[in-house]
């Protein structure tokens, strides 16, 4: 079983920065894929970045050249600089891991989710 736990929310005012932290504990021998998802109030939860572990990231239009996701895959962390904050990035942020391989051969799992950690920025 795979646990994601987030850290580093809380609140900012318009056009500081935060770092979110996501660490994955289990047996775990490798996560292809770690990213991080936000919901607004009202709103359905949407991507914002995504990484892999052959280096691909991913981001969403709405962060682009603002957020920056990397990985410490030693530690089995994914991170999220969030610089130039907006007010429209107040969310709660979760974390995802997919296509975990586990130590014991044939184990692992997809789809993990965190519980989220709340960003809210003020304008």
């Amino acid at each position: 079983q795979v646990q994601l736990v987030e850290s580093g929310g809380g609140l900012v005012q318009a056009g500081g920065s935060l770092r979110l932290s996501c660490a994955a504990s289990g047996s775990i021998f490798a996560i292809r894929t770690m990213g991080w998802y936000r919901q607004a109030p009202g709103k359905q939860r949407e991507l914002v970045a995504v990484a892999t572990s052959s280096g691909n990231t991913n981001y969403a239009d709405a962060v682009k050249g603002r957020f920056t996701i990397s990985r410490d895959d030693a530690k089995d962390t994914v991170y999220l600089q969030m610089n130039s904050l907006k007010p429209e990035d107040t969310a709660v942020y979760y974390c995802h891991a997919d296509r975990v391989i586990g130590v014991v051969r044939g184990t692992g799992g997809t789809d993990y989710w965190g519980k989220g950690t709340l960003v809210t920025v003020s304008s």
